[in-house]
């Protein structure tokens, strides 16, 4: 690694820290319960919006009620961005006339952004028109990555409260979670964006001339769509003159902002932060990879001033760090140590295109494996899932850091909300293993934890698991599962893995060498972003209910303190553990086996 390369490191993950502070005790203002000069400013916006929804705003939520108005109103969103797709032929700001998503695809799209997951079996610039764009997905993903926060929030309060019975207002918390946080970052990185020259208008696709002419072969089909063959049973090819290129425009940057920041991930073009129109310079590139994290790392340090103890805080972003970091270094040697195999065959590693600084292979030139690795790490470890390289092109060591990094259960920085809420489970399931081995009833930030909230949190824990390996054996063994497999085979089997373990920890990213945009992979992948979700979600939420009826109990002689580095490396390997026993066997398969194939050639 040269000195270049331990810059971009380090100038990202300073930047990223030393914007956790502030950003972090500006949200612990924006939730707090009373009044205070931020929410003042926000006052009449905000009861205009409660008086025009008709929401009690002073209603205190049961985590019951707290749960069923957040399942309610996602259901709904998911329903309206399925309709906008069906009927989106008829509707306005379709310039390029795109007709009607089909059911299975337009289906598996409206739960992936309900779910925050983002998982696009289509090409956005040929698929979706500029008002499904902006009306359906954006919208989503602001409501998504709201009502992740949301459910962190009703959280917090759990530990907060005391013998209480609400947690909250659902309503409240979204609706200041979007006008207050969600709105004013997107808003500022989206001119950050076009400054840099994304696309921003609603201006019809232009066409332009080509500097050189080409010619394109393509295969001739009949009016059903399937391909003609010849008496050899040969596909039938045209030749055709290819003389122009059509550039895609659209509302660009105010969906890239919001996909960003809110851990969604979606991209508005097929290649997501790769294409130049998404992601055009290395500075548009370290905004868009500093958005990944910067809200899920700034929500630790609002989780300790609210609870009354930053260290705790301060405690969870180091647990995820100290997991991160060691990933991030070993993706980054991975690709930089390139691919053995051109040396097997006898070429000049310094003189070849492809290894000139290590694996360039699905990377964009103006951005090289540093800032590759960044992104794939980072868009991994909180539930993004954009990218701006193919991580179907990493080396297998390279490719499995990010598998493994959704794997952990996105906990590592996580989804904007739902990661730190999921780190609370398992930090729920590190103090019940350490109340178990002093022989003391385990205890978190002065609430007892008792049989009830270790059941929740282990289903929290262990959904997403399920979901991954049970979804792999039914895709493995379905022949519409393996049909659209492009690399049979270790690395086919690892692009199953992958989008099984995308899906399932509502993370959105892929192996690019699966076709999935059938019917068997629409339905089976939905499922699983939907129960990755939701009861998840619910949970949390009944752990907040229960933690906030409880009574508050002093620090004592016994307490086992939950700010210190010990307990740093007793969540991390809390964390580590039971990801690497559910998931070692099925990467052994896959990336590790394939590694070992590739070193022993």
């Amino acid at each position: 690694m040269t000195a270049n390369d331990s810059l971009q490191l380090g100038l990202y993950l300073a930047v990223l820290l030393l914007l956790v502070k502030p950003l972090g005790g500006y949200m612990a203002s924006v939730f707090a319960d009373a009044p205070n000069r931020i929410t003042r400013i926000g006052a009449p916006i905000e009861r205009f919006i409660y008086r025009a929804s008709d929401v009690r705003a002073d209603e205190d939520m049961n985590w019951q009620r707290y749960a069923v108005a957040m399942l309610a109103f996602n259901v709904l969103g998911l329903l309206v961005v399925y309709l906008l797709q069906r009927v989106q032929q008829w509707l306005p700001l379709n310039p390029q006339g795109f007709g009607a998503v089909t059911p299975d695809s337009a289906m598996n799209t409206a739960i992936s952004f309900a779910t925050n997951t983002n998982w696009q079996g289509y090409a956005g610039e040929s698929t979706m028109s500029y008002l499904t764009q902006m009306l359906g997905l954006a919208v989503q993903n602001f409501l998504s990555a709201a009502t992740g926060i949301a459910v962190l929030i009703a959280l917090i309060r759990g530990f907060v409260r005391k013998t209480a019975q609400g947690i909250g207002n659902f309503w409240v918390d979204v609706t200041r979670s979007t006008l207050y946080v969600l709105l004013p970052l997107s808003f500022v990185l989206a001119l950050a964006l076009v400054w840099q020259g994304v696309p921003q208008n609603f201006k019809p696709y232009a066409s332009v001339p080509l500097v050189q002419a080409t010619i394109a072969t393509e295969t001739v089909k009949d009016a059903d769509g399937n391909a003609l063959k010849d008496a050899a049973g040969k596909d039938v090819t045209k030749e055709s003159p290819v003389t122009e290129q059509s550039l895609p425009l659209g509302p660009a940057a105010s969906q890239i902002a919001i996909k960003q920041l809110g851990t969604n991930g979606g991209g508005y073009y097929n290649a997501n932060s790769a294409h130049p129109y998404e992601n055009p310079t290395p500075l548009s590139n370290f905004f868009e990879a500093l958005a990944i994290l910067l809200l899920p790392a700034a929500l630790c340090y609002t989780f300790g001033q609210m609870v009354g103890d930053r260290r705790q805080g301060w405690a969870l972003l180091a647990t995820m760090l100290v997991i991160f970091v060691p990933l991030l270094l070993l993706c980054t040697a991975a690709e930089q140590a390139g691919n053995p195999f051109f040396s097997a065959l006898g070429v000049d590693q310094q003189a070849s295109i492809a290894q000139v600084g290590g694996n360039m292979e699905g990377k964009e030139t103006r951005f090289g494996i540093v800032d590759s690795t960044i992104w794939a790490t980072a868009t991994t470890a909180a539930s993004n899932g954009s990218v701006n390289a193919m991580h179907d092109s990493f080396t297998p060591l390279g490719g499995l850091v990010p598998m493994l990094l959704i794997q952990l259960g996105e906990v590592i920085f996580g989804g904007v909300g739902s990661g730190l809420y999921g780190m609370l489970a398992f930090t729920v399931v590190a103090v019940f293993i350490a109340g178990l081995m002093v022989g003391r009833t385990p205890e978190y930030l002065g609430k007892k934890i008792e049989a009830y909230e270790m059941k929740m949190a282990s289903l929290v824990v262990l959904i997403p698991c399920t979901l991954v390996v049970v979804g792999t054996a039914i895709a493995v063994l379905a022949p519409g599962g393996v049909a659209g497999i492009a690399n049979p085979g270790i690395h086919g089997f690892s692009e199953i893995l992958y989008a099984l373990s995308s899906a399932s920890n509502n993370n959105g990213s892929a192996f690019g060498g699966l076709s999935a945009n059938t019917p068997f992979w629409n339905a089976l992948l939905g499922i699983c972003m939907f129960f990755a979700r939701f009861p998840l979600a619910i949970s949390m939420l009944a752990i907040a209910g229960s933690l906030a009826a409880k009574k508050h109990i002093p620090v004592s002689a016994g307490t086992l303190p939950t700010h210190t580095p010990l307990f740093v490396v007793l969540l991390a390997s809390t964390v580590v553990v039971i990801g690497a026993l559910t998931f070692l066997p099925a990467l052994a398969l896959g990336p590790i086996a394939e590694q070992l194939s590739m070193l022993g050639h």
